[in-house]
């Protein structure tokens, strides 16, 4: 093989590895300007549902009235330094809990839950189930992650919804505008990355 030859090979092994680099770096950065894009998008996104002033929010001993505060159902304040589980919670299950269940409530807030707080007291039975049912399918399409669903009589309307310090009330179920409200305020809270 000439010399002529043997450097034309490096010549073109070389730009082969060039290119390679260049691709490599190249698609490298494009998934950290992408990384970046959505952690931005994610702190500028607009949060949906009615926004309520966020109260202190201190832990207190549990046992002891959290309260008062300032919406129902609450959408941030004080605390247990507990939280309940993901899921769905019914009526007998709300019952067997310890007083104050907003208490650890709040703490899922405060780790970036979304909470589905029903009232079934003015709803037909079959009306309940429907609206039980609904609840519990738009929780599954969001994978059951950080979103629970918990009896609350004291509200005026079948639904509210809260996140850290948004509410958004519904007169009838709407899955499409729960599902919004999930996107958009789900882990928008102080402690996103806590469980």
């Amino acid at each position: 093989m000439s010399k002529q030859s043997q450097t034309e090979m490096r010549r073109a092994r070389m730009q082969r590895e060039r290119r390679k680099s260049q691709i490599t770096w190249s698609a490298l950065g494009a998934a950290a300007l992408l990384i970046i894009g959505l952690m931005i998008w994610n702190a500028v996104r607009p949060a949906a549902g009615r926004s309520v002033a966020v109260e202190s929010a201190d832990h207190v001993p549990e046992g002891a009235d959290p309260g008062p505060y300032n919406s129902d159902p609450p959408t941030s304040g004080q605390h247990f330094a507990t939280s309940l589980p993901a899921g769905f919670f019914t009526e007998q299950d709300a019952a067997e809990l310890p007083p104050y269940p907003e208490g650890y409530l709040v703490h899922n807030l405060e780790h970036g839950y979304v909470i589905f707080w029903y009232d079934c007291s003015e709803l037909e039975q079959q009306s309940c189930d429907d609206l039980t049912r609904e609840i519990q399918d738009t929780m599954e399409r969001a994978d059951n992650f950080k979103v629970i669903a918990f009896p609350w009589e004291s509200i005026d309307v079948p639904v509210v919804m809260t996140s850290w310090g948004q509410l958004q009330e519904f007169e009838s179920f709407n899955s499409r505008r729960a599902t919004q409200f999930i996107r958009a305020n789900r882990n928008r809270a102080p402690e996103p990355q806590a469980q």
